[in-house]
């Protein structure tokens, strides 16, 4: 057995490797989530809130990183637009006002047609300047926003009015990838205004370790990857009751694959090493 594992053809590796990303894939598999702390105090962040507060959606990511953002950023606008929150989208990068398109068309419009654009939710698009941006909207919101994404006067949007600062808002909700993202609204909004701005967020896996310092005090909440985004589509849909809405359960059926190639992963560290030991064991270079 030793012997047939040290001469395995390396392509047989490639081959299980393939299998097990893509049979999950086919078949839709998933897999039974509990959902850890950081979910539930990011589901709770916006559960707890009353209907009709106002919630600032920040989406600063772009295609590349939708496989991991995209069931979040869908999970939180169903979760606000449930429970009957005023909902305010924004970019800090380009393609984010695309992920803010593609959000409004496929939850508010689908879900929740009785929703009024400008009297529930408004897109006010994308700005440049990144972590500038921020820097202004904290204090003076109108500054940067004298229109929405279509042009129209900020002061002709129902929900706008009296909207001056982002301290206005009873939470903002930050979806990053990276440079503008969560770390700078924690810089230049949470900690300049620790008792007026509360944030919770979603970011990809990489960027997960840099934030992870700033929870509780600063970020409640954060989804890391596409596991947070599959714990937090577990509370959603539970509590919401969408067992038989698929377009709520992308984290949960994108965990699969992920979940048996890392298992895969595990058992070829293991069998390398029996290999290794067992070899060393007899005397083997």
């Amino acid at each position: 057995m030793i012997e047939r594992l040290k001469t395995l053809d390396r392509r047989w590796i490639f081959l299980l490797v393939f299998l097990s990303v893509s049979l999950p894939i086919l078949f839709e598999a998933q897999f039974p989530e509990t959902p850890t702390a950081l979910a539930r105090s990011t589901f709770d962040a916006i559960e707890s809130l009353p209907s009709g507060s106002k919630i600032l959606l920040s989406y600063d990511y772009d295609p590349a990183s939708e496989g991991e953002l995209g069931p979040m950023a869908t999970a939180f606008a169903y979760h606000c637009a449930a429970k009957g929150h005023k909902l305010y989208f924004m970019a800090l990068w380009p393609v984010g006002s695309q992920m803010i398109d593609d959000t409004i068309a496929n939850v508010i419009r689908a879900d929740f047609p009785q929703m009024e654009y400008g009297r529930d939710y408004v897109n006010l698009g994308f700005k440049s300047g990144n972590e500038g941006v921020i820097k202004v909207v904290v204090t003076d919101f109108r500054q940067l926003y004298t229109t929405d994404a279509f042009g129209t006067d900020i002061d002709d949007i129902p929900m706008c009015q009296g909207v001056t600062s982002v301290q206005d808002m009873d939470l903002v909700i930050n979806v990053s990838a990276g440079y503008p993202g969560t770390k700078e609204w924690v810089q230049y909004a949470v900690t300049a205004y620790p008792d007026q701005i509360k944030l919770v967020g979603g970011c990809t896996g990489v960027q997960a370790p840099l934030l992870y310092p700033y929870i509780p005090d600063q970020l409640p909440g954060l989804l890391g990857a596409i596991k947070g985004a599959a714990e937090y589509e577990k509370l959603v849909v539970d509590h919401y009751h969408l067992e038989d809405n698929p377009k709520y359960h992308e984290g949960l059926r994108r965990m699969g694959p992920q979940l048996v190639a890392h298992l895969l992963m595990i058992l070829l560290i293991i069998a390398g090493n029996v290999v290794y030991f067992a070899e060393k064991r007899g005397g083997g270079q």
